[in-house]
């Protein structure tokens, strides 16, 4: 790898940095290529994604970054799951590593809070932004079907208790 090929990992990595919602960092050490394959699959359907640099280069990229904090899980063979998303690349590392024992997750960031490896995990059960978009609508369209149904039920009771009336003159 050149020194121009380097400068331009260097800036994809910053930019990956910088738009993440959340770095997780892991070791891969011992994972066959299938199961690397499994991953970045899992994690694209989340809208994550998996990136493989040498950590000397991503060292470099994180300077000045909000989650420098990560450069001191950058040993060995280091995998890097990122997403928009703050908590779908927590999501799929922390069920990836449920299901595969080489795949061991080191800590990551959320923006300028680093993550140790429990960290991981409370972010990864938090509710995606989908999730919580979902319930905030929920939360506020119930007061309005809630109305709707109170001002109809008077009518629906009116209406019962002189169906019953009619039957009891007819009968």
């Amino acid at each position: 790898m050149d020194r121009a090929q380097k400068e331009q990992v260097v800036e994809e990595l910053g930019q990956i940095f910088d738009s993440s919602g959340v770095v997780v960092v892991a070791h891969y050490e011992g994972m066959t290529v299938a199961q690397m394959q499994d991953l970045r699959a899992r994690m694209r359907e989340e809208g994550g994604s998996v990136r493989v640099a040498k950590n000397r280069l991503a060292k470099i990229a994180l300077e000045g970054k909000p989650c420098a904090s990560i450069a001191d899980f950058l040993t060995g063979m280091t995998v890097l799951t990122y997403s928009e998303d703050p908590v779908a690349a927590a999501r799929v590392a922390e069920k990836y590593a449920k299901d595969n024992d080489k795949f061991v997750i080191l800590g990551g960031a959320m923006g300028d809070t680093a993550l140790d490896p429990a960290g991981v995990k409370a972010v990864a059960a938090m509710p995606s932004r989908e999730e919580l978009i979902a319930s905030i609508v929920a939360a506020i369209g119930a007061p309005a079907s809630n109305i709707a149904g109170a001002i109809g039920a008077p009518a629906s009771n009116i209406a019962g208790i002189l169906t019953t009336l009619e039957e009891r003159e007819a009968a």
